[in-house]
Parts: C-alpha cells; structure tokens; sequence
C-alpha cells in the first residue's frame, strides 16, 4: 500500500504537458544530483520542441513559466518584473519565458486563456499561478508562495549561474542579488517545512496570522501545511477504505476529501463535501464550511472550480 504524497497539481489547477514529455528536445538545461545544477543562466527560452527539458529541472529548482506576445503591452510591464525578482532570488528559481504565438502547443498545455500568463512547474507537475500585469509585491508574494509549495514537494534544489547569466532581452543579471528573504515566521514554517515537520510550520503560521490577520500568504501555508499533517504516515487504501466503509462518518469523509485534493481531484473533494453538507448537524456543516475555506485558499480564490464551489456552499448556507 502506498502511502499519500500530496502533489503540486492540487494546490493551482495543474494541467497535462504529457504530449511534450518525450520529444527530441533542443540543448536545454537539465538537473545533476546533488543541490546545485550547472546552468548557463536563469532565463530561458521555453518551446513546444525543448520544454521536456525543463520538465527535467523542475525535479530539482522550480521553473517560472512567462507566457508572453510581442505584441502584448502588458507582457512587457510584466517580464521585466519577473526577471528582477527571479534573478534575486538567487538561483532558487528559474525563468522560461514562452512566446505563445511560436509554441501553440504549450500555449495550450498550459490552458493560457490570455496573456501574459504565469505558471510554475515543480517536480514535472505544472502550477496555474496568475494571468494579466499584476504590481511587483503581488508577484513576489506569489514566487515566495511556489518555493513553499515546492518544499513541500521535495524540490528545494537551485541553479548554479555559469557565466554572466543575463537575461534575454533584459540585460539583467541574474544569480548576483541576494534573495529576498521571507518574513520570520514564514522562514521559519519554510524550513521546517523541509524538514517534514509541520507541526513546527502549522504554529509558526498561525504565529504570523495573530500578529497580522491580513497576511494571505500565511492563511494560504496554514491551509496548505495543515493538509500534509493530516494525511502524513496514511495510505491511500486505508483513508479510502475507511470512507467506503462508513459514508456517515465525518472524520473518514473529510479525510478522504483531503486526499481528493492532494491528488488534484478539486471537483471531487468539493462535490463529496457539499452533498454531505446538508445531512449534517450544526456542529457538522461548520467542520466542513471550515474545511472547504481551507480547501479554496489552496487551490486559489481565481481557480473556476473553486468559483462553483463558493457558490454552491453559499446556496446550502443561505
């Protein structure tokens, strides 16, 4: 029986590059063991003929996926952004910047509605992370967001810059800064994170919550965090058994939604915990409105399927 290990794809509505796993790919960087990969840079061109490639790194360093036009002016407020704060964080991050109209096909992977788009790949799985010209703090909160999800995937590898390292058209270097460092509590859930310990990650979020309520990226890591810790040392056979087994039991149904999610079964775990709701008692239906809140800041308050969601729980509130 295999034990439960939650993936990226629940967290930002993951998408199916499968179609471009095995194709004979263009010199592109890819990983070595250890923590470090020898690259000649932190930018990149991304195409439909070479993004394997960079499928193959996001096992070691998350990959940030700008999908831009030459012809979209707000792409050209966004990249220049992007670059900066890729190149600051110092090798963590990895920036492939994909022309949409030269690779129809990764445009369509990565289900890019309009542009500029912005994805993440961690450990081969694609993250949606935002779509139009947002301000430069959004967007670092955001990257600061991938490194969390990609601790908690494993991936916490970085890039050695080899040379100059600039970016394509920007001219700016990239390796040189240092990165910007995350706030206290949130390096400190960070690292233990990493470490496998959210117990510590849970109480050093909540920590940053009570000192500012407004902090999202810290109610977004609680949830995310809190999610690991519940299905940690559990199989998959056993959480799906004990729900099989006892339709009315509440703790096995929340638990199996739990695992819907880490699976990126969205629809799933929501449509599972929205029949049950209005079989519940008071005591009940709060335990599952708490955790499908949970559940939409994991995977996004922009995410469609999370839009039905809200509004189907609203329906059965009022």
């Amino acid at each position: 029986m295999s034990q439960v290990t939650p993936s990226s794809g629940s967290l930002r509505g993951a998408v199916d590059l499968s179609t471009l796993v095995n194709r004979s790919a263009a010199p592109a960087p890819t990983a070595e063991s250890g923590s470090g990969v020898p690259l000649p840079g932190l930018f990149f061109d991304g195409t439909d003929a070479n993004f394997s490639d960079f499928l193959d790194l996001s096992m070691t360093v998350p990959v940030i996926v700008d999908l831009w036009a030459e012809w979209c002016e707000p792409c050209k407020q966004l990249s220049p952004i992007l670059d900066k704060l890729v190149g600051e964080y110092g090798g963590r991050l990895v920036l492939v910047k994909v022309d949409v109209d030269a690779n129809p096909q990764l445009t369509q992977a990565f289900q890019a509605q309009s542009i500029p788009a912005v994805a993440a790949v961690i450990g081969g799985r694609p993250v949606s992370l935002f779509a139009g010209a947002i301000p430069e703090q959004q967007v670092r909160e955001v990257l600061e967001q991938v490194l969390v999800l990609a601790a908690q995937n494993g991936v916490t590898g970085s890039a050695i810059v080899d040379g100059a390292g600039e970016s394509p058209g920007a001219g700016a270097p990239a390796g040189e800064p240092e990165p910007a460092p995350l706030p206290p509590h949130h390096a400190e859930a960070y690292e233990a994170i990493e470490r496998g310990d959210y117990s510590v990650a849970m109480a050093e979020y909540k920590t940053a919550i009570a000192q500012d309520p407004r902090d999202a990226m810290a109610v977004a890591g609680l949830a995310q965090v809190s999610l690991l810790a519940r299905l940690q040392g559990k199989t998959i056979d056993e959480i799906r058994t004990a729900a099989a087994s006892a339709p009315d039991d509440l703790d096995a149904q929340l638990l199996v939604a739990d695992l819907d999610l880490s699976g990126g079964h969205l629809d799933d775990a929501f449509d599972r915990l929205l029949t049950l709701f209005p079989t519940l008692d008071a005591a009940g239906k709060d335990a599952v409105r708490t955790r499908l809140l949970e559940y939409f800041e994991i995977a996004g308050v922009d995410d469609p399927r999370v839009t039905r969601a809200r509004a189907r729980l609203a329906a059965l509130l009022y």
